[in-house]
């Protein structure tokens, strides 16, 4: 059973190596945006592959929505790079290969006798502070959450945290008011 992935949850801030092999820290990716995180099962899986492939578009709304994409792989840097590579992704690809992320979350795919370091696929929505806000787990592959539904796992984030989400709101004028009159003394 997955722990550590309870909404409100705050999850480690994880330093692995990205498919390039640079170290790469989950914070500094998020910034201040969305992430919405891919825990993969690993590149031997067939819908992985498809998976990616489908994100190909939701990230192409990550980069004017404010939204990180990141998947991390229970694999070495080579087929970590292997996956990124055959499905065409362009987002950040990280390589968990001494499976820290799949023993914090408890997230071993004990019904694969062929690929020991496979993972349950879970897809993390997360705000800001990698704080856990909403949790697709994907073992069967229609759990896993389709571009549209993380377009509106997103949008309900963002309409809860943003108070200018709708900018027509008399409180959301006064603020941006209030902020350009400070800027401006």
């Amino acid at each position: 059973m997955s722990r550590n992935l309870t909404p409100g949850t705050v999850i480690p801030d994880f330093v692995l190596p990205d498919e390039t092999g640079a170290p790469q820290r989950l914070s500094a990716l998020q910034g201040d945006n969305l992430m919405v995180l891919h825990l993969s099962r690993g590149e031997h899986c067939p819908r992985e592959r498809m998976h990616h492939r489908e994100l190909l578009r939701f990230h192409e709304w990550c980069a004017v929505a404010f939204c990180e994409l990141v998947s991390i792989l229970p694999n070495s840097l080579h087929d970590t790079y292997k996956l990124k590579i055959s499905t065409g992704a362009r987002w950040t690809f990280l390589a968990d290969e001494d499976l820290a992320v799949q023993r914090h979350f408890d997230i071993k795919e004990y019904t694969d006798p062929h690929h020991d370091n496979a993972v349950v696929p879970h897809t993390l929505v997360l705000s800001p502070g990698l704080v856990v806000e909403k949790v697709h787990v994907g073992y069967w592959f229609w759990g896993r959450p389709s571009n549209e539904q993380l377009w509106a796992d997103a949008g309900a984030i963002l309409r809860r945290i943003k108070a200018d989400f709708d900018p027509t709101t008399p409180a959301a004028r006064a603020a941006w008011e209030a902020a350009r009159l400070a800027a401006a003394a």
